[in-house]
């Protein structure tokens, strides 16, 4: 297994993402990208009425998304590694589920131009957890713009996300059964996620069922 030194940390809403790439970021000393869903305007009201506002949601992500993964082309000279708290490949699970028609072939027109001028990830991390899990971490957080998320579009998301990495095959991935694991508040759970991210003997894709009594 190559180097990893860029990190791209994925899951469902409430898998917590942010958290571990914080975490990651802060052990390694590493340069942190975090996903700015706070500056998209269009958010809270597609949570509202995902069918009016999801273009318009959608093509906001895009652009920022690609604006902020393309300042990764260049190596960093002041940090060996670079963790992220989403890959840019995510965009397309979103843009099947929500779009579709003239909308859906506008952005397939777009989408692949841009993804091509990207640096491409050494390690992807995709956190699975159970929807329970998920909306519990929705709720505890109590995110303002995800107040009008339903249970139903992130079972939704639960599927497209699970199909979209059983067919993946584009970089490494290391697939984390996070339900019964505390990486965030466990010291020795996150530290048991670290020796497995930096594996050397690790897969090209490798699925990790941690025990919650470590």
């Amino acid at each position: 297994m190559s180097e990893v030194s860029f990190i791209a940390i994925e899951g469902v809403i409430g898998a917590g993402k942010t958290s571990l790439a914080k975490r990651l970021a802060e052990k390694l000393n590493s340069r942190l990208i975090l996903e700015e869903f706070e500056e998209n305007p269009f958010l809270e009201k597609f949570y509202a009425d995902r069918k009016r506002y999801a273009f318009q949601t959608q093509m906001f992500f895009l652009v920022n998304r690609y604006k902020q993964q393309q300042t990764l082309k260049q190596e960093d000279l002041f940090s060996k590694y670079i963790v992220s708290d989403y890959m840019f490949d995510k965009d397309r699970i979103f843009a099947y589920l929500n779009l579709s028609g003239e909308e859906l072939k506008l952005y397939e027109s777009i989408f692949p131009m841009l993804k091509r001028d990207l640096r491409k990830y050494d390690l992807v991390v995709y956190l699975q957890s159970t929807v329970d899990r998920l909306m519990y971490n929705i709720k505890k957080r109590g995110r303002k713009f995800e107040r009008n998320i339903t249970r139903g579009y992130i079972e939704e998301l639960y599927e497209a996300y699970n199909d979209f990495f059983f067919k993946y095959n584009d970089t490494p991935l290391l697939i984390v059964n996070t339900s019964e694991i505390d990486f965030v508040n466990n010291d020795s759970h996150f530290e048991e996620l670290y020796r497995q991210i930096f594996r050397n003997d690790r897969g090209f894709i490798e699925y990790f069922n941690p025990n919650p009594g470590v």
